[in-house]
């Protein structure tokens, strides 16, 4: 019988996790220090942590959202000037557009159903059909 390994894998995991939150803890005490920008992905990046663990962390979460707002906009996100912005009624055409597309594919979804369905009860009735048909050597001959 093999020995129960479980405490020393526990204890091993929460070691990995409790180094993962110093080194997001850490990156988020540079960078606020240093008055980089404070993103997800800057924070993700300089701590070497994913941005979905980063999301799932309430207090971290927070806390970027508090750094973001005390450094203000990052110049990393560059505005578009008014010339390139898409106006209201381009945008409006777009969507139009779209949903004209997702109504087409939603016919199509709907048809090819019907379709898959028919076979199927089609494919059904077959089997149970030949299921029902004696077979000639079954029964006895004179």
């Amino acid at each position: 019988m093999r020995a129960d390994n479980s405490p020393h894998i526990i204890a091993a995991a929460r070691q990995r996790a409790a180094a993962t939150r110093e080194r997001a803890i850490a990156a988020l005490r540079r960078m606020d220090t240093a008055g980089q920008p404070v993103t997800f992905d800057a924070v993700a990046r300089e701590a070497g942590v994913s941005r979905s663990w980063l999301y799932s962390q309430p207090d971290l979460r927070a806390e970027i959202a508090i750094l973001r707002e005390r450094h203000g906009p990052t110049a990393s996100t560059p505005q578009i000037p008014a010339r390139q912005r898409a106006s209201d009624a381009s945008l409006l055409r777009r969507l139009e557009a779209a949903t004209a597309r997702n109504r087409q594919l939603e016919a199509e979804v709907r048809e090819l159903r019907d379709q898959l369905a028919r076979a199927l009860g089609r494919q059904r009735a077959a089997a149970i059909t030949s299921s029902a048909a004696p077979e000639a050597s079954a029964w006895p001959t004179r």
